[in-house]
Protein backbone atom coordinates (compact mmCIF):
# COMPACT_ATOMS: atom_id res chain seq x y z
CA UNK A 1 0.00 0.00 0.00
CA UNK A 2 1.28 3.46 -0.91
CA UNK A 3 0.79 6.17 1.70
CA UNK A 4 2.09 9.70 2.40
CA UNK A 5 5.22 9.74 4.57
CA UNK A 6 5.89 12.64 6.95
CA UNK A 7 8.92 10.68 8.19
CA UNK A 8 10.55 10.75 4.76
CA UNK A 9 9.78 14.45 4.46
CA UNK A 10 11.75 14.96 7.67
CA UNK A 11 14.69 12.92 6.36
CA UNK A 12 14.83 14.93 3.13
CA UNK A 13 14.69 18.24 4.99
CA UNK A 14 17.44 17.02 7.33
CA UNK A 15 19.63 16.06 4.37
CA UNK A 16 19.12 19.46 2.70
CA UNK A 17 19.81 21.29 5.96
CA UNK A 18 22.99 19.27 6.59
CA UNK A 19 24.30 20.20 3.15
CA UNK A 20 23.54 23.88 3.73
CA UNK A 21 25.24 23.94 7.17
CA UNK A 22 28.15 21.72 6.04
CA UNK A 23 27.24 19.13 8.70
CA UNK A 24 29.55 16.32 7.58
CA UNK A 25 28.32 13.75 10.11
CA UNK A 26 24.70 14.09 9.02
CA UNK A 27 25.63 14.15 5.33
CA UNK A 28 27.39 10.80 5.74
CA UNK A 29 24.54 9.45 7.86
CA UNK A 30 21.56 10.14 5.60
CA UNK A 31 22.93 8.36 2.52
CA UNK A 32 22.94 4.60 2.02
CA UNK A 33 26.30 2.83 2.29
CA UNK A 34 25.27 0.43 -0.46
CA UNK A 35 27.23 0.46 -3.73
CA UNK A 36 23.91 1.00 -5.54
CA UNK A 37 23.78 4.63 -4.31
CA UNK A 38 23.42 6.95 -7.32
CA UNK A 39 23.40 10.69 -8.06
CA UNK A 40 21.92 12.10 -11.29
CA UNK A 41 22.31 15.75 -12.29
CA UNK A 42 20.98 17.82 -15.17
CA UNK A 43 23.72 17.09 -17.70
CA UNK A 44 24.32 13.77 -19.44
CA UNK A 45 27.61 13.02 -17.67
CA UNK A 46 26.44 14.03 -14.19
CA UNK A 47 25.94 10.46 -13.03
CA UNK A 48 28.07 8.87 -10.33
CA UNK A 49 27.57 6.99 -7.12
CA UNK A 50 28.62 4.54 -4.47
CA UNK A 51 31.13 5.62 -1.86
CA UNK A 52 32.68 8.05 -4.36
CA UNK A 53 29.55 10.18 -4.18
CA UNK A 54 28.63 9.61 -0.53
CA UNK A 55 31.94 10.67 0.97
CA UNK A 56 32.72 13.18 -1.75
CA UNK A 57 29.59 15.12 -0.78
CA UNK A 58 31.31 16.18 2.45
CA UNK A 59 34.12 17.89 0.54
CA UNK A 60 31.75 19.29 -2.06
CA UNK A 61 29.56 21.13 0.43
CA UNK A 62 32.60 22.18 2.47
CA UNK A 63 33.90 24.16 -0.51
CA UNK A 64 30.51 25.37 -1.81
CA UNK A 65 29.72 29.07 -1.33
CA UNK A 66 27.08 30.02 1.28
CA UNK A 67 23.48 29.60 0.17
CA UNK A 68 19.89 29.71 1.36
CA UNK A 69 16.99 27.50 0.32
CA UNK A 70 13.29 28.27 0.19
CA UNK A 71 10.94 25.32 -0.09
CA UNK A 72 7.94 25.64 -2.38
CA UNK A 73 6.67 22.11 -2.03
CA UNK A 74 7.69 18.73 -0.60
CA UNK A 75 5.76 15.50 -1.00
CA UNK A 76 6.85 12.04 0.09
CA UNK A 77 5.43 8.51 -0.01
CA UNK A 78 6.37 5.06 1.20
CA UNK A 79 5.43 1.49 0.42
CA UNK A 80 7.02 -1.26 2.46
CA UNK A 81 10.81 -0.76 2.56
CA UNK A 82 10.91 1.77 -0.30
CA UNK A 83 10.08 5.48 -0.23
CA UNK A 84 10.38 8.46 -2.53
CA UNK A 85 10.07 12.23 -2.36
CA UNK A 86 9.97 15.33 -4.55
CA UNK A 87 11.29 18.69 -3.29
CA UNK A 88 10.75 21.89 -5.25
CA UNK A 89 12.14 25.28 -4.35
CA UNK A 90 14.75 27.97 -4.92
CA UNK A 91 18.38 27.99 -3.89
CA UNK A 92 20.14 31.35 -3.62
CA UNK A 93 23.95 31.32 -3.60
CA UNK A 94 26.17 34.16 -2.38
CA UNK A 95 29.05 34.25 -4.85
CA UNK A 96 31.65 37.04 -5.00
CA UNK A 97 29.30 39.37 -3.13
CA UNK A 98 26.36 38.76 -5.45
CA UNK A 99 23.27 36.60 -5.11
CA UNK A 100 22.60 33.93 -7.73
CA UNK A 101 19.20 32.22 -7.52
CA UNK A 102 18.18 29.01 -9.27
CA UNK A 103 15.04 26.89 -9.20
CA UNK A 104 15.60 23.25 -8.28
CA UNK A 105 13.64 20.03 -8.41
CA UNK A 106 15.10 17.26 -6.27
CA UNK A 107 13.67 13.76 -6.43
CA UNK A 108 14.85 11.24 -3.87
CA UNK A 109 14.48 7.46 -3.54
CA UNK A 110 14.97 5.94 -0.09
CA UNK A 111 15.22 2.44 1.37
CA UNK A 112 14.89 1.14 4.92
CA UNK A 113 18.28 0.10 6.29
CA UNK A 114 18.34 -1.25 9.86
CA UNK A 115 15.03 0.48 10.53
CA UNK A 116 16.07 3.92 9.24
CA UNK A 117 15.32 5.61 5.94
CA UNK A 118 18.48 6.10 3.85
CA UNK A 119 18.78 7.91 0.53
CA UNK A 120 19.72 5.49 -2.28
CA UNK A 121 19.19 7.77 -5.30
CA UNK A 122 19.09 11.53 -5.86
CA UNK A 123 18.12 13.37 -9.03
CA UNK A 124 18.77 17.12 -8.99
CA UNK A 125 17.44 19.18 -11.88
CA UNK A 126 17.48 22.87 -12.75
CA UNK A 127 17.42 24.87 -16.02
CA UNK A 128 21.25 24.99 -16.14
CA UNK A 129 23.80 22.26 -15.53
CA UNK A 130 23.86 21.41 -11.84
CA UNK A 131 26.44 23.50 -9.93
CA UNK A 132 27.05 25.90 -12.87
CA UNK A 133 24.68 28.37 -11.23
CA UNK A 134 27.12 28.75 -8.34
CA UNK A 135 29.27 30.93 -10.59
CA UNK A 136 32.45 29.21 -9.38
CA UNK A 137 34.32 26.09 -10.54
CA UNK A 138 33.67 23.03 -8.42
CA UNK A 139 36.81 20.93 -8.24
CA UNK A 140 35.34 18.23 -6.01
CA UNK A 141 32.44 17.38 -8.30
CA UNK A 142 34.66 17.50 -11.38
CA UNK A 143 37.04 15.08 -9.67
CA UNK A 144 34.15 12.83 -8.72
CA UNK A 145 32.88 12.70 -12.29
CA UNK A 146 36.38 11.96 -13.58
CA UNK A 147 36.67 9.16 -11.04
CA UNK A 148 33.33 7.70 -12.01
CA UNK A 149 34.31 7.66 -15.69
CA UNK A 150 37.61 5.91 -14.99
CA UNK A 151 36.01 2.76 -13.68
CA UNK A 152 36.51 0.80 -10.47
CA UNK A 153 38.10 2.67 -7.60
CA UNK A 154 41.45 1.95 -6.08
CA UNK A 155 44.54 3.96 -5.31
CA UNK A 156 45.92 3.14 -8.74
CA UNK A 157 43.39 5.37 -10.48
CA UNK A 158 41.19 7.23 -8.00
CA UNK A 159 39.53 6.71 -4.66
CA UNK A 160 39.34 7.67 -1.02
CA UNK A 161 42.61 8.44 0.75
CA UNK A 162 43.99 10.27 3.75
CA UNK A 163 46.70 12.67 2.62
CA UNK A 164 49.51 13.77 4.95
CA UNK A 165 51.92 16.65 4.44
CA UNK A 166 54.97 17.21 6.65
CA UNK A 167 57.12 20.33 6.63
CA UNK A 168 60.21 21.40 8.61
CA UNK A 169 59.57 24.71 10.38
CA UNK A 170 62.21 27.45 10.08
CA UNK A 171 64.16 25.37 7.58
CA UNK A 172 65.90 28.37 5.99
CA UNK A 173 67.37 29.45 9.34
CA UNK A 174 68.47 25.90 10.14
CA UNK A 175 70.10 25.47 6.75
CA UNK A 176 71.99 28.72 7.21
CA UNK A 177 73.12 27.62 10.69
CA UNK A 178 74.33 24.16 9.62
CA UNK A 179 75.63 24.97 6.15
CA UNK A 180 74.66 23.27 2.92
CA UNK A 181 76.55 19.98 3.40
CA UNK A 182 75.40 19.24 6.97
CA UNK A 183 71.86 20.43 6.21
CA UNK A 184 71.60 18.13 3.20
CA UNK A 185 72.79 15.17 5.27
CA UNK A 186 70.38 16.01 8.05
CA UNK A 187 67.39 16.27 5.72
CA UNK A 188 68.31 13.06 3.87
CA UNK A 189 68.33 11.21 7.20
CA UNK A 190 65.02 12.80 8.19
CA UNK A 191 63.33 11.90 4.91
CA UNK A 192 64.47 8.28 5.17
CA UNK A 193 63.00 8.11 8.67
CA UNK A 194 59.68 9.58 7.49
CA UNK A 195 59.54 7.03 4.66
CA UNK A 196 60.23 4.18 7.10
CA UNK A 197 57.44 5.30 9.45
CA UNK A 198 54.94 5.94 6.64
CA UNK A 199 55.52 2.55 5.06
CA UNK A 200 55.41 0.79 8.46
CA UNK A 201 51.96 2.37 8.98
CA UNK A 202 50.73 1.03 5.63
CA UNK A 203 51.10 4.30 3.71
CA UNK A 204 52.96 5.41 0.62
CA UNK A 205 55.41 8.31 0.55
CA UNK A 206 54.39 9.89 -2.75
CA UNK A 207 57.09 12.53 -2.95
CA UNK A 208 59.45 14.75 -1.00
CA UNK A 209 59.23 18.50 -1.48
CA UNK A 210 62.59 19.89 -0.39
CA UNK A 211 62.43 19.27 3.36
CA UNK A 212 58.73 18.30 3.28
CA UNK A 213 56.85 15.17 2.28
CA UNK A 214 53.49 14.09 0.92
CA UNK A 215 52.09 10.65 1.76
CA UNK A 216 48.79 8.83 1.20
CA UNK A 217 47.03 6.22 3.31
CA UNK A 218 43.99 4.03 2.68
CA UNK A 219 42.94 4.57 6.31
CA UNK A 220 42.73 7.77 8.34
CA UNK A 221 43.80 5.76 11.39
CA UNK A 222 46.99 4.67 9.63
CA UNK A 223 47.64 8.30 8.66
CA UNK A 224 47.19 9.53 12.24
CA UNK A 225 49.44 6.75 13.57
CA UNK A 226 52.14 7.76 11.08
CA UNK A 227 51.83 11.46 11.95
CA UNK A 228 52.09 10.67 15.65
CA UNK A 229 55.13 8.41 15.16
CA UNK A 230 56.91 10.93 12.91
CA UNK A 231 56.64 13.62 15.59
CA UNK A 232 57.66 11.22 18.33
CA UNK A 233 60.73 10.16 16.34
CA UNK A 234 61.65 13.78 15.71
CA UNK A 235 61.16 14.64 19.36
CA UNK A 236 63.38 11.70 20.43
CA UNK A 237 66.16 12.65 17.99
CA UNK A 238 69.23 13.79 19.95
CA UNK A 239 70.84 15.73 17.09
CA UNK A 240 71.07 19.48 17.54
CA UNK A 241 69.40 21.68 16.59
CA UNK A 242 66.17 19.71 16.70
CA UNK A 243 63.90 19.63 13.68
CA UNK A 244 60.39 20.88 14.40
CA UNK A 245 57.70 19.62 12.06
CA UNK A 246 54.29 20.84 10.98
CA UNK A 247 51.90 18.11 9.81
CA UNK A 248 48.53 18.43 8.07
CA UNK A 249 45.97 15.71 7.24
CA UNK A 250 42.80 15.61 5.20
CA UNK A 251 40.65 12.74 3.88
CA UNK A 252 38.54 12.52 0.75
CA UNK A 253 38.48 11.69 -2.93
CA UNK A 254 41.84 11.88 -4.73
CA UNK A 255 42.88 11.35 -8.32
CA UNK A 256 46.13 9.54 -9.16
CA UNK A 257 48.11 10.14 -12.33
CA UNK A 258 51.46 8.42 -12.90
CA UNK A 259 52.16 7.95 -9.22
CA UNK A 260 51.22 11.48 -8.13
CA UNK A 261 47.97 12.58 -6.51
CA UNK A 262 45.81 15.60 -7.25
CA UNK A 263 42.57 17.30 -6.27
CA UNK A 264 41.00 19.47 -3.64
CA UNK A 265 41.82 16.96 -0.89
CA UNK A 266 45.55 17.19 -1.62
CA UNK A 267 45.42 20.99 -1.71
CA UNK A 268 43.52 21.18 1.57
CA UNK A 269 45.94 18.83 3.35
CA UNK A 270 48.84 21.07 2.28
CA UNK A 271 47.00 24.19 3.47
CA UNK A 272 46.29 22.56 6.84
CA UNK A 273 50.00 21.75 7.27
CA UNK A 274 50.82 25.37 6.46
CA UNK A 275 48.73 26.71 9.38
CA UNK A 276 50.00 24.13 11.89
CA UNK A 277 52.42 25.32 14.54
CA UNK A 278 55.86 23.65 14.91
CA UNK A 279 55.34 20.32 16.67
CA UNK A 280 51.62 20.12 15.74
CA UNK A 281 49.50 17.65 13.82
CA UNK A 282 46.36 19.35 12.50
CA UNK A 283 43.63 17.40 10.75
CA UNK A 284 40.35 18.14 9.05
CA UNK A 285 36.99 17.22 10.52
CA UNK A 286 36.58 14.58 7.79
CA UNK A 287 39.76 12.81 8.91
CA UNK A 288 38.74 12.96 12.57
CA UNK A 289 35.29 11.51 11.82
CA UNK A 290 36.74 8.62 9.83
CA UNK A 291 39.09 7.80 12.71
CA UNK A 292 36.15 7.73 15.15
CA UNK A 293 36.61 5.08 17.82
CA UNK A 294 40.38 4.81 17.39
CA UNK A 295 42.73 5.36 20.31
CA UNK A 296 43.59 9.00 19.61
CA UNK A 297 43.04 12.14 21.65
CA UNK A 298 42.27 15.55 20.15
CA UNK A 299 42.29 19.07 21.51
CA UNK A 300 39.21 21.26 21.23
CA UNK A 301 38.54 22.02 17.54
CA UNK A 302 39.20 25.43 16.03
CA UNK A 303 37.64 27.16 13.03
CA UNK A 304 40.28 28.66 10.72
CA UNK A 305 40.59 30.14 7.25
CA UNK A 306 42.79 28.28 4.77
CA UNK A 307 44.58 30.17 2.01
CA UNK A 308 43.00 29.61 -1.39
CA UNK A 309 39.97 27.76 0.02
CA UNK A 310 36.62 29.44 0.57
CA UNK A 311 34.91 29.63 3.93
CA UNK A 312 36.02 28.56 7.39
CA UNK A 313 37.33 25.09 8.15
CA UNK A 314 37.00 23.04 11.33
CA UNK A 315 40.40 21.63 12.35
CA UNK A 316 41.48 19.36 15.20
CA UNK A 317 44.89 19.04 16.87
CA UNK A 318 46.19 15.55 17.62
CA UNK A 319 47.51 15.18 21.16
CA UNK A 320 50.41 12.97 20.03
CA UNK A 321 52.32 12.99 23.31
CA UNK A 322 49.55 11.14 25.21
Amino acid sequence: MIRPSPEICAVVRRALKAAQTKDAETILGVYSKDAALRYVGSELDEVFGGDVFRRGMVDHFAEAPPYQQSEDDLEAYESGKVGWALWRGTTTFLTDGREVAASYRISVVLVLEDGSWKIIQVHVSNPDAVFKSLGVPNDVMNALMDAAQEGPLGLGTSGMASVMFTDVADSAALANLLGDRLWTQRIDTHLREVRRIVEAAGGTLVKSLGDGTMSTFTSSRYALAAARDVLRATDDDTQKPKLRLRIGLHTGEVIENRGDFFGTVVNKAARIAAVAQPGEVLLSDATRMMAEGADFTFADPAVVALKGLDGDHLLHRLEWRT
